[in-house]
């Protein structure tokens, strides 16, 4: 019996372990459909406010009515005494006394759905604030979300193509140093046609008696004679 229960809680322990990693990996999903709930509830419940607040006025406006009418009966009971007819009068002060106790009634009312109002507009607020503060959180749990996740595929994405990145890079100098071999020929060719111009250009100047003269055997021994 005693191992029953250790399989059954090694059961309930992996079970707990598996809820979790489902709540680890859906995090901000989870996060985010709490705060639209959260949101939901709070338009509901402005709508309750905006209920209660219109029993207050109501309530308001009847201690109003009763409050004028209990000031009209009053003027009553002065003509009937000014009448003389206390009878009346009586019956009239007995009709303000109905109304006082339904007016107090009724104050107490509307005393009751203001107290309850402010309590409701107090918590009310302080949910939106914190509504807002969790919506920005969301915000800013989404963009890391993403920067991670844009950062883990990039070193992913290196580190299973670092053959390639250095294969092409081996391709790259191989083309750079065909190239530069192309410019070199190229270069030695211009410098040889350029030799090639220029002394073509003596003989032709040589035969035209231009420029300076070959010298000879013949012109030295004629320098050397002319200097004895």
């Amino acid at each position: 019996m005693s191992i029953l229960k250790k399989i059954m809680t090694a059961v309930r322990g992996g079970a707990r372990e598996v809820g979790e990693l489902i709540v680890d990996a859906n995090g901000t999903r989870i996060f985010e459909q709490e705060i639209k709930d959260a949101d939901k509830h709070m338009r509901k419940a402005k709508q309750d406010l905006t209920e209660v607040m219109a029993k207050q006025m109501q309530a308001g406006r009847k201690a109003e009515s009763l409050k004028a009418e209990i000031s009209e009966h009053e003027g009553y009971t002065v003509q009937a005494l000014e009448k003389d007819d206390e009878e009346l009068a009586l019956e009239i002060a007995e009709k303000i006394a109905g109304l006082e106790t339904e007016f107090a009634e009724q104050e107490e009312v509307r005393k009751s759905f203001s107290e309850h109002v402010s309590r409701l507009k107090d918590l009310v607020k302080k949910a939106e604030r914190q509504l807002k503060e969790y919506e920005r959180q969301l915000c800013m749990v989404k963009t890391t979300e993403s920067v991670q996740k844009a950062s883990a595929a990039i070193t992913d994405n290196f580190a299973s193509s670092n053959s390639k990145i250095l294969s092409a890079k081996d391709s790259l100098e191989r083309i750079k140093k065909r190239q530069q071999n192309t410019y070199d020929r190229l270069a030695a060719a211009e410098e040889l046609e350029a030799e090639n111009s220029d002394q073509n250009l003596k003989q032709r100047m040589q035969a035209a008696g231009i420029g300076a003269k070959e010298k000879s055997g013949s012109s030295v021994l004629d320098r050397i004679k002319a200097n004895r």
